[in-house]
């Protein structure tokens, strides 16, 4: 996952100082325990600022709303009772060339400022800290005690100390090509090391980046570049450094001085330069200055937001679907090895009746019973075949037939008793089954609309008692997830369940007297649902193609072909007690459908 370095930070506090400053705090809400939402309300709009220390994706940029569940932090509770009301009246870094925010808050804009909330955007060393006008800490996102740290810890009532200082060489526009070129190259190596190790203010996505559109390899050593090449990567450094300092108000301290009486501080210049910077996506990240992109975004906001929101969120994907995935696997193989067990019972069972015969053809042939015997070999009454009884030689024939007897009541009472607990089994295999497959179909994160599905199906079994509920889980908005929705050939509309919750709400509450109800027949997989309104008929191309998609949201996706119920929905029940998902069905047609073929469809 791409780092915020400073250029994009310096893109994003940029933008944020055109657009939303001064801006009242009128709530603060923490998402979970690495980032918190500010509502901001601006004369013009109301919106949202995202404040993350996550450890890879530490930003400060405008983010979606937050959801409407419970905030149960302490360290958004003291922000809030802190900051509410209070006016956002300034965004300022705490020296040049640092990735550290001074976020000030006043009474009104104008007035002295009265709170300074810290943001420090540095990696897995991240933080989010408040202190009043004296600079004591009031509260932390994350405390650092002495035993953790002796260079820097951070506790409340503690005054604020900034981090450490860099020490690499700050970048600048007056610093001519041949200094530049000497230190780069003064120690070969390769050409993203060497920046990286003399200057502040780069990150590795920056470098490569840098390196491309100068039409180099940033693994190219600094000893291999001919005159030219050191021209155009000069070139791109300038244009680099010209966006940076336009955006942070330096342009106005060139000439005070070999640091322009240290620029004053980087990130405090309010400017419609904003423009300079020119934020897309990149095949392995992202850029705010039109280095390599393949999708522009409108704003660093919009950019910073959707990319870190979609790399956690895939993170998130990824965790929880191995986490479910490990859990159905270990719940089914020791639902089959109990189902095996029955099953092997049960056929123990079938020999009842063959101990019920031993013993009457052993009372009837009582009189060739000997003492002592192991067995008897006694012709069977219908088949008059000899049949070999084994025998207890301590027992005498009459007790013999009894312990036969016994044994023939016992199977039978077995049977009884089995038949239901291989059936109960047997259910909870084919539910898990029918989560599996739709489990399955999940197999990589696209859209937000994945993650939802995938919790969903999470809920489905905490609520059944499969999976345990986290205290510390992740809260998400109220607004389910939506099926699968497709267009036949004929334009009918064709719904599709990605999870079990889906499949009952199409099955259940939205299908109507004149739309086709399709699943898989006797395989796991999803409900499918064809709309169809009063006095339209589907053509055969339209059930196919329905047919072809079932098939492939099933557990048979990789067969060639595969059977496919559809009838009406009236006709589809829900057993009483059945667990989400599950469904019976009579007056069904057969159709079969090609897995392989709804690949094109998609």
């Amino acid at each position: 996952m791409q780092l915020v370095d400073f250029t994009t930070l310096t893109g994003a506090c940029c933008e944020l100082r055109h657009e939303w400053i001064p801006a009242r705090t009128e709530q603060v809400y923490q998402r979970d325990r690495f980032t918190i939402s500010l509502a901001l309300r601006t004369l013009k709009r109301r919106g949202w600022l995202t404040i993350c220390w996550h450890p890879q994706a530490a930003r400060v940029c405008i983010g979606n709303p937050p959801p409407r569940t419970p905030d149960t932090f302490t360290f958004s509770d003291q922000l809030r009772h802190q900051l509410g009301g209070f006016a956002l009246v300034a965004i300022e870094a705490i020296a040049p060339w640092e990735r550290v925010l001074d976020l000030q808050f006043a009474k009104r804009p104008g007035d002295p400022v009265f709170w300074h909330l810290y943001v420090e955007v540095i990696g897995k060393y991240s933080n989010v800290i408040l202190t009043g006008a004296d600079n004591l800490i009031v509260t932390v996102a994350h405390q650092v005690s002495s035993q953790q740290s002796s260079v820097r810890p951070i506790q409340t009532g503690q005054p604020y100390e900034v981090p450490p200082a860099l020490t690499n060489t700050t970048p600048s526009l007056r610093e001519s090509q041949e200094r530049w070129q000497e230190r780069v190259s003064l120690v070969p190596g390769t050409l993203r090391r060497n920046l990286l190790k003399n200057y502040r203010g780069l990150s590795p996505a920056l470098v490569v980046s840098m390196a491309q559109a100068a039409g180099l390899d940033s693994e190219a050593t600094t000893d291999s570049l001919i005159s030219s090449d050191w021209d155009k990567l000069f070139q791109k450094w300038q244009e680099w450094l010209q966006v940076v300092e336009l955006g942070t108000g330096e342009e106005g301290n060139r000439g005070r001085g070999e640091q322009g009486e240290k620029e004053e501080k980087a990130l405090s210049s309010v400017s419609p330069l904003k423009s300079q910077f020119h934020p897309g996506f990149t095949p392995e990240g992202y850029n705010v200055l039109g280095w390599g992109i393949i999708k522009p975004a409108s704003s660093v906001q919009e950019l910073l937001n959707r990319y870190y929101t979609d790399q956690l969120n895939q993170q998130e994907f990824n965790q929880i679907r191995h986490q479910l995935s490990q859990k159905l696997n270990n719940i089914l193989q020791k639902l089959r090895q109990k189902a095996s067990t029955f099953k092997e019972r049960l056929q123990q069972s079938d020999q009842a009746d063959q101990y019920r015969e031993q013993a009457d053809l052993l009372m009837a042939y009582l009189q060739d019973w000997e003492p002592g015997m192991k067995a008897i070999a006694l012709n069977d009454f219908e088949t008059d075949k000899p049949v070999t009884i084994p025998l207890d030689p301590e027992k005498n024939a009459v007790q013999n037939a009894q312990s036969l007897y016994k044994r023939h009541q016992k199977l039978k009472r077995a049977r009884t008793a089995v038949e239901p607990l291989l059936q109960q089994v047997q259910e909870e295999i084919d539910y898990l089954e029918q989560v599996e497959a739709t489990l399955t179909q999940l197999d990589a994160y696209d859209d937000p609309e994945d993650l939802q599905t995938l919790l969903e199906i999470r809920d489905e079994l905490i609520g059944q008692k499969y999976l345990e509920d986290p205290d510390n889980r992740s809260r998400r908005d109220e607004e389910a997830s939506h099926p699968y929705n497709y267009q036949t050939p004929s334009g009918f509309e064709l719904l599709i369940g990605r999870n079990n919750r889906q499949n009952d709400q199409l099955t259940f509450r939205m299908a109507g007297d004149y739309d086709l109800w399709f699943h898989t027949q006797e395989i796991p997989g999803s409900h499918g649902l064809l709309r169809v309104a009063p006095g339209e008929v589907p053509d055969e191309a339209d059930l196919q193609f329905a047919a072809d998609l079932i098939s492939y949201y099933s557990r048979a996706r990789q067969s060639d072909q595969v059977p496919v119920v559809y009838t009406q929905p009236k006709h589809v029940y829900k057993p009483k007690g059945a667990k989400p998902g599950i469904a019976i069905y009579k007056h069904e047609r057969i159709i079969w459908g090609r897995p392989q073929k709804a690949v094109n469809y998609l």
